[in-house]
């Protein structure tokens, strides 16, 4: 009972706060001081330029803008602290320097209110850097109340959901997001240094291929036909290659009607790469290349802190093929299952469970992802996969039941997906065949046949390497980051009304 009387006592509180808030408002904009009438501020320097540079500005009239994050009134003379994007400052404002009307007003601001201050950029007797109004303006009234050094948003379901006000309370979060932003734009930097093209594709598609995933579906009202949302962005970049655009990549969304967890989200950041001429193996140079690249412009290091390990992306990395790595942590060797009926025994004896539609290769990967896959802390290419599970991917010329591909697992997580891609329009139609049976056996996530793509590829497409990068996964590697929702802006959530 004590307990409920507290809440209630407490939300009185905050109701009584937010009453007050508005009631200040009112007169302001009573007195023709509405903030919300104000259209701009001249801002002419952020708070860590001011203290990166206090020998240049010392003395000197600069304007700044942010946040109210604390508020000190002693009598005549108070101090505060104002947030912009790259950080804080503090504020001196004393009524005998910017008058005793503004100054009146100022201390009925509110923590949370964002203000312009105007002023010379001074040190205090204690050392700190500051700005000594000589004007303070308020710009945008505040009139909900923010957590207290983060109480409450510690509920992550919340933090997610009112991502504004973990911005402003959380440093931490802000420079992650800062981060991201640096990450894509290094991509950018390195794959235009390398002579690629940023291009873009559709969203909206009649197939939804170039992945293992179920899409989202909705209808378009004006051609009166079903679409998807991509679940790639594979299919139209090859298109590209076939058209001369020898070196192409994309950074977009794509959406795939699966589970939340924390290394998934129903849309997320894709980046996929597609060059003539080259190869998985070339795929791999360029990854290994890129990431050190990334890791060094962003992080200023190619040894990367993640959860209780350090990944080292200066040294080369681990190759292994996945009967390889099966036969390694699982010690079961592939090469001796001459057919489906064995595998299925070797997965009855380690326990695997599989489907009466998975062959030989479908039960080697099963093992893979029970055996390997959190064993791979250090970037590791797994290469060779089985044809069954690569539908789009050329076959290696001595082992026609594996393809050339690879994936890169770093802290037991894929970041990246590669092929020599495959160009036999012929070949092409057979595993969409195949994968059309897969759909018919009840494999929801099954390519169809994209009779587009395959005119497209019997028009002809040169020997290519492509690739498809998690830029969200690359992002929780580099920030040091636990889950996907915690370096995506707006994660998914469940609607509150249900």
């Amino acid at each position: 009972m004590a307990e409920v009387q507290s809440a209630n006592t407490q939300e009185q509180d905050i109701g009584q706060l937010l009453r007050v808030r508005r009631e200040k408002l009112a007169a302001l904009q009573e007195a023709g001081k509405d903030p919300f009438q104000i259209t701009k501020y001249d801002v002419t320097h952020h708070s860590t330029e001011i203290k990166d540079n206090f020998e240049e500005l010392e003395g000197k009239t600069v304007s700044i803008a942010g946040r109210l994050m604390s508020k000190r009134v002693m009598g005549k003379a108070s101090f505060c602290n104002v947030q912009d994007l790259p950080g804080n400052i503090q504020a001196y404002v004393a009524r005998d320097s910017v008058g005793e009307e503004p100054y009146a007003d100022f201390k009925r601001f509110d923590v949370g209110d964002i203000v312009g201050i105007s002023g010379e950029v001074f040190k205090t007797k204690t050392g700190e850097i500051s700005v000594h109004a000589s004007s303070v303006v308020l710009l945008t009234k505040s009139l909900q109340i923010l957590p207290e050094k983060f109480h409450g948003l510690t509920n992550t379901d919340i933090r997610y959901r009112q991502r504004y006000t973990d911005l402003i309370m959380n440093a931490d979060v802000k420079d992650t997001f800062v981060k991201r932003s640096k990450i894509i734009s290094a991509i950018r930097r390195y794959l235009e240094g390398e002579g690629f093209l940023e291009v873009e594709t559709p969203m909206l598609v009649s197939n939804a291929g170039g992945a293992a995933a179920r899409p989202f579906e909705t209808h378009y009202n004006s051609l009166d036909e079903d679409v998807k949302l991509r679940i790639s962005l594979e299919l139209y970049l090859k298109r590209l290659i076939v058209g001369g655009m020898e070196r192409v990549f994309e950074i977009g969304r794509v959406f795939r009607n699966e589970g939340l967890d924390t290394r998934h989200n129903p849309e997320f950041t894709l980046m996929e790469l597609y060059q003539a001429y080259t190869d998985y193996y070339g795929m791999m140079e360029l990854t290994e290349n890129m990431f050190r690249y990334v890791a060094q412009e962003v992080c200023g290091t190619t040894l990367i802190p993640y959860a209780d390990e350090m990944i080292d992306l200066g040294r080369p990395f681990e190759r292994l093929t996945m009967v390889e790595a099966v036969n390694k942590y699982a010690g079961v060797d592939f090469d001796l299952i001459p057919d489906t009926m064995a595998a299925r025994k070797a997965a009855d004896d380690k326990g695997i469970h599989y489907e009466e539609r998975h062959t030989k290769g479908d039960i080697l990967n099963l093992f893979f992802e029970e055996f390997v896959e959190e064993k791979l802390i250090q970037p590791t290419f797994v290469m060779d996969h089985p044809v069954e599970i690569s539908p789009l991917t050329k076959r290696k010329p001595d082992k026609p039941d594996y393809v050339e591909r690879f994936e890169l697992f770093i802290y037991g997580r894929e970041m990246c997906n590669a092929y020599s891609e495959l160009n036999d329009p012929i070949d092409q139609r057979h595993r969409f065949e195949e994968q059309e049976k897969q759909f018919a056996q009840g494999n929801e996530e099954a390519n169809h046949t994209d009779e587009d793509f395959l005119n497209a590829l019997e028009i002809g497409m040169p020997p290519t390497g492509g690739i498809g990068y998690g830029i969200d996964r690359l992002v929780m590697l580099l920030t040091n980051s636990p889950a996907i929702r915690d370096v995506l802006l707006f994660p998914t959530m469940k609607s509150l009304e249900k």
